[in-house]
């Protein structure tokens, strides 16, 4: 097993024991099966980043504490230099670099995401997920072939969608190559 996602495992059911919070209530706050959230919670699966995201949220905490253990610190400004970042896994292949991980008290998650070409992805439905807030995606480089619903859209290096990803949304990279693009999860609205 991957101890980066054993460590991360452990601080999630620290805190859950911390909170004192069942693993019922936590499979509902990170709206996951009971099964699907004890397999997180045991390592023995990798973590989408909607799962952390809720999991931070119910415990009043950064996402980065769940990923390294550490408060993000950093008030006035952070700087990530090129090719830098906290490196995560969200969805299986692409890699995502976290750009602003000890700033505190972020109102939005900016990410440096590599979407890699598979070609069995190619021609079966495009795996969609939904996570609170809003998202703004800028295509660096490659192409994507994104959906939201039932639109779908082909996105090049220049191009960028705004969207309200807590609705249906996915996306793969195109065309033989790999996709990069920045990625900002906005928040939502305190109620």
């Amino acid at each position: 097993m991957d101890t980066k996602i054993i460590d991360i495992a452990e601080r999630i059911k620290g805190l859950r024991d911390d909170c004192g919070y069942t693993v019922e209530e936590m499979a509902e706050a990170a709206n996951v099966t009971l099964e699907e959230y004890r397999k997180y919670e045991s390592g023995v699966i990798d973590f989408p980043y909607s799962f952390l995201h809720r999991c931070a949220e119910k415990y009043g905490v950064d996402v980065v504490e769940l990923l390294t253990g550490e408060s993000p610190h950093l008030l006035g400004y952070a700087i990530i230099r090129n090719g830098k970042g906290l490196q995560m896994s969200r969805r299986e292949g692409f890699q995502y670099f976290h750009l602003a991980p000890l700033f505190r008290n972020k109102l939005a998650e900016p990410f440096r995401v590599i979407a890699p070409f598979k070609e069995e992805d190619q021609t079966k439905p495009i795996e969609l997920n939904t996570h609170e807030g809003q998202e703004f995606d800028f295509i660096l480089s490659g192409k994507m072939r994104f959906v939201f619903e039932k639109h779908e859209e082909v996105l090049e290096a220049g191009d960028s969608v705004f969207y309200d990803s807590g609705r249906s949304h996915g996306m793969i990279a195109i065309e033989g190559k790999p996709c990069e693009f920045l990625a900002v999860v906005i928040k939502p609205k305190e109620a």
